[in-house]
């Protein structure tokens, strides 16, 4: 399995296989702390070969700068079965998330598994700036 995209945005859709994206991001600022974001995506898009057909488990976790969890992960099993007149498969994940909270200014990342294996982490700064 290849992962072609992984990103954090204000929103994500899938329309017929198509993975439309609105607004990536890697930083947040804010003027205080703590600070509740309120709605952001997490949308990924999968490539599969014949040779990963079968069951499988993603996993995306949320955690900050020292790999402490912030939020319960998320766990979205999926089957992969490649048409017989296909030579691959991609399949688009999107994790919609409400009031994600941070207590303090930092480094956070969403961490992206299947079946165990970490494929990508998906960096986000929050940064405090006062009025």
């Amino acid at each position: 399995m290849n992962l072609l995209v992984a990103v954090l945005c204000d929103a994500a859709a899938d329309y017929g296989g198509k993975l439309n994206l609105l607004g990536t991001f890697d930083t947040l600022l804010t003027r205080q702390l703590p600070t509740t974001h309120p709605l952001c995506s997490v949308a990924l898009r999968v490539l599969c070969e014949r040779s990963d057909e079968g069951t499988h488990r993603l996993q995306l976790s949320f955690i900050d700068a020292d790999g402490h969890p912030k939020m319960p992960p998320v766990e979205i099993p999926f089957e992969i079965r490649i048409p017989t007149d296909a030579i691959h498969l991609s399949r688009n994940f999107i994790v919609n998330i409400q009031h994600l909270k941070f207590e303090g200014a930092g480094h956070y990342a969403f961490t992206v598994a299947i079946d165990g294996r970490l494929l990508r982490s998906i960096p986000l700064h929050v940064q405090h700036k006062p009025a």
